[in-house]
């Protein structure tokens, strides 16, 4: 079965972005709120932000919560949301879509 990992670097710090909030959607013919979820001390998500027969083939969008973050960090932000929108063509594989963040820039990528 497919599933869809995340996880989240802050590169400013050098560790996992632990406490990050993030939002998975589908998007369809509406946009479809499908998980709220928080990172842990690694900057993951314990287990899959989705799998098994929730996850199929579609459009998703991940919303990381880069200025909360920040505010809890204490540092200032450029960043409110960071949104992550990807194409699912196969829905028995592996999705990784990690975010790497600092205040002022981010970057991403498909992942294994």
């Amino acid at each position: 079965m497919g599933r869809l990992t995340t996880h989240v670097l802050d590169t400013a710090s050098g560790r996992p972005a632990a406490g990050m909030k993030i939002e998975l959607f589908r998007i369809g013919g509406a946009r479809e709120h499908l998980r709220s979820a928080v990172t842990n001390a690694d900057g993951r998500i314990d287990g899959s932000l989705l799998d098994g027969a929730a996850f199929g083939e579609g459009l998703y969008e991940i919303v990381f919560d880069v200025g909360g973050y920040c505010d809890v960090a204490g540092t200032a932000s450029f960043y409110d949301e960071v949104p992550i929108r990807f194409r699912v063509d196969a829905a028995d594989a592996h999705y990784h879509v990690p975010l790497l963040v600092s205040p002022f820039g981010y970057s991403t990528y498909r992942g294994s």
